[in-house]
Order: C-alpha cells, then structure tokens, then sequence
C-alpha cells in the first residue's frame, strides 16, 4: 500500500499506479464502510474544494459536494459561464489564484481538443492537487468507480473475466470518449480481459490505443477490437456499452450526427444480453439515454449495478479527496 500521495495532481487514470489506485480502493471501501455504520470521518476538517464545471453535471458535482460535506470540508461550486472565466480569467491565473483559495481544485472540462490541455495548464501553476472531473481524454473517477463495483460483484481476482466495453447508439449528442477511453487503460492492469467493440467510425484516440495495448502486454491480460456488439456480448462477466462521438474520424458535428444515426441497431437489449453470461453485470456511468443507448429492461432488470456504481463515484472520489488533500 502505498501511504503517502499528498498533493498528488490526478488528471489521467496512469497518473496512479496500480499500487497507489489500490490504496484508493482500500481507502474508499474503509470510507463506505464508515458511511454505512454512520462514523464520522471528517478527515478534511475546515478544507475546501473548488469544483470548476464547463460542462453540465448531475453526479459529478452531487458526489463530490456531498462527499467534501461528509469529510468535514466544503465544495465550492464554480459555474465558468456565469463567472470571469467566461470573459478572460486564464487557466494560469486560476492555477495561481485557487491554488492560494482553495486546497484543492477539481474541473470538468470536456471540449474536444481543450478540456485536458486546460486542466493540464491549471495544474502547472497550482500549489494544491488537481483533480480531473472528466475532460475530453480521460474520466478518472468514473473508472475508479466502476473498478470498485466490478469488485464488489465479481471479487478481488479478475483474472479470465471477459469485459465488454461498447459503442451504443445515443441520439442525443455526440458524447465524449472519455469513459471507454479510461476504461481500456485502467481494467487491464487488474485482470479483465477487454473487448472493445464499436463501428468503423468510432475509433478511439490512437495514442490511447497504443497505452490500453501496452498495459494489456504488461499485465497479461487480453484486449481486443471488434466491430460487432453481437459478438463482443458473447460470454462477457461485464457489459459496459454507452455512447460515444466520432471526434477521431471527424470534428464536424453534422456529420458525426449522420453517422450516429447509421447504428441504430447498437442498442443493450435483453436479447443482446442474454448473449453474455447469465450472471453478467451491466454498467453506464449515466445519464443513459432509455430506449436508445438501452432499454428499461436492462437497465432496471436484475443485472443492472448501475445505481451502486452511481454511488461508488462518491466514495472514490472521498478517497482520493483525503489521501491527496490531507
């Protein structure tokens, strides 16, 4: 167990090693525990979290207010549009200016080819941690989320377990690739076998690509790249399928529309999930798009984990909250 990540930054999900992403693991399951039992552990006593969003949230801010809250501390909610950072504060001047307010500072930045270059220049010029709320590369915390409730349902050793992470069609809007991005990287190093499965345009960051591969090689577990949804389901422990954009084929929103609408069919229904194990879990980080991304089936039948990996977000991000705040 590594014990000492004071005032580490985490902006990408390999900024932790896998000894120091077990830590968080330990440390959030002791916090939910002491949740659960109703202990008191306000390890944060008098700190304060800026949580800077340039993206809309529901989860993201609710967990993490509420998680400063019960670590003793508070989150300070800061809009960008209806503040200066609207009209000219630059990141360096956030850097420099919260990093003196606050003792932490958390962003949600999610514009395409501006979201992690932002939270990167905050950090250089920061005194206190930086923490990454998602942006247009990585979701670190929904990952780690997502890896403790993988845990809690299919145990500590993952080893041979089949993981599907899938494209699905969302009407909606073309949804960052930050998840499935985060999510190739960081579920290798703990056993899962990853199959990434999504339609031609639909790629993923090549760079991504290259790292998910070489953490696979490192780790020694599988990761492979389909362009069926039928076929990556078959035999899977856990489905995770939600939607993505197709920023790495092309950056014109209309056309990233027409594509999307191509793949009507990529939906997570209850014939499509008999297709995996019977006792396979089925995850989305949420807000789902119901009846296009999945149906109400599956996302409220019995396989679904949804709403515990909704509530792991909290305990994760308390983790790392303490371990780097402290």
């Amino acid at each position: 167990m590594q014990t000492y990540l004071h005032g580490r930054d985490l902006i990408g999900d390999l900024d932790f090693s896998r000894e120091e992403v077990e830590t968080a693991l330990e440390v959030a399951f002791d916090l939910k525990r002491k949740r659960a039992l109703n202990e008191p552990h306000a390890l944060l006593r008098d700190k304060v979290l800026a949580m800077m969003f340039f993206f809309s949230s529901t989860r993201t801010r609710g967990s993490f207010e509420a998680g400063m809250a019960q670590l003793g501390g508070h989150g300070a909610f800061i809009e960008s549009r209806s503040t200066q950072i609207a009209h000219g504060d630059t990141p360096k001047e956030i850097g420099e200016i919260f990093g003196r307010y606050f003792d932490g500072i958390a962003i949600r930045h999610v514009d395409w080819k501006i979201g992690n270059k932002y939270i990167h220049e905050v950090a250089k010029h920061s005194r206190v941690p930086v923490l990454n709320m998602q942006c247009d590369i990585y979701h670190p915390f929904q990952i780690l989320a997502d890896l403790m409730t993988v845990i809690e349902k299919k145990g500590r050793d993952l080893r041979q377990r089949k993981m599907v992470v899938s494209w699905a069609y969302a009407s909606s809007y073309q949804k960052p690739m930050s998840v499935p991005q985060s999510l190739i990287l960081q579920m290798p190093r703990f056993g899962l076998d990853v199959v990434l499965a999504h339609p031609p345009e639909f790629k993923l960051m090549p760079e991504i690509m290259d790292q998910a591969r070489e953490q696979a090689r490192k780790y020694r577990t599988g990761f492979d790249v389909v362009d069926d949804m039928d076929a990556a389901f078959k035999d899977a422990d856990v489905v995770y399928a939600k939607s993505w954009g197709a920023m790495v084929h092309t950056s014109d929103e209309k056309e990233g529309a027409r594509i999307i609408s191509k793949y009507s069919s990529w939906i997570t229904d209850e014939r499509r999930l008999k297709l995996a194990k019977p006792d396979a879990i089925y995850m989305h980080p949420l807000p789902a798009d119901r009846n296009i991304e999945v149906t109400d089936e599956v996302i409220d039948g019995p396989n679904s984990v949804v709403y515990d990996e909704a509530e792991n977000r909290m305990h994760v991000q308390k983790a790392v909250m303490a371990l780097t705040m402290s």
